[in-house]
């Protein structure tokens, strides 16, 4: 009995020693650990599917046909102008993603068919899965972009949300490069 109790005694040691030492390491850190999944991460399987890839780029080049603009890109290199950093850019896509879906597809879901009743799901739930996607500090220059792109696409009126769903290959392709983890 008495080596049992010396056996668990020096497991319960040994794990709070172990435990120490992570605690030492945070704090060494700042605090900051890895996480296993980050909130504005994709998971890059979801961008695989031959379906829906291809509902969601026949839907672009159907909405593209009905864009008169050809002079205005708005997911293009000017939209990330001034952000660098993977996680900024990825959270300036999730906006631009809420934009998309609540102000442009919602209102036009009923055009489009079949591909919009795939594809707006599909956006919807990358949408919910970013919605956890924040970044610390000031936003400012990424506030400044959505809100450039918002003003671009209101002054051109309904051929501005036909332009946005007539860019969601290019949408799709952004969040595909800058919201997943390379494999």
């Amino acid at each position: 009995m008495a080596a049992l109790q010396k056996s668990v005694s020096s497991i319960l040691t040994g794990t709070l020693a172990a435990s120490c030492l992570l605690l030492i390491a945070l704090s060494v850190l700042g605090g900051e650990a890895v996480p296993v999944s980050s909130p504005c991460r994709l998971d890059k399987s979801r961008f695989q599917e031959p379906y829906i890839i291809n509902r969601t780029f026949t839907l672009a080049k159907e909405a593209s046909l009905a864009d008169n603009n050809t002079d205005v890109r708005l997911v293009g290199n000017k939209l990330f102008q001034g952000i660098n950093q993977m996680k900024e850019r990825c959270y300036l896509l999730k906006q631009v993603l809420n934009f998309t879906v609540e102000e442009v597809l919602f209102p036009y879901s009923d055009r489009f068919q079949p591909y919009m009743q795939e594809v707006l799901p599909f956006l919807a739930k990358l949408s919910r899965q970013l919605s956890q996607c924040h970044i610390e500090g000031d936003d400012q220059h990424i506030q400044r972009n959505m809100q450039n792109l918002k003003d671009t696409v209101k002054k051109l009126g309904e051929g501005g949300e036909i332009k946005v769903i007539g860019e969601l290959d290019l949408l799709f392709i952004s969040l595909r490069n800058e919201c997943t983890s390379p494999q």
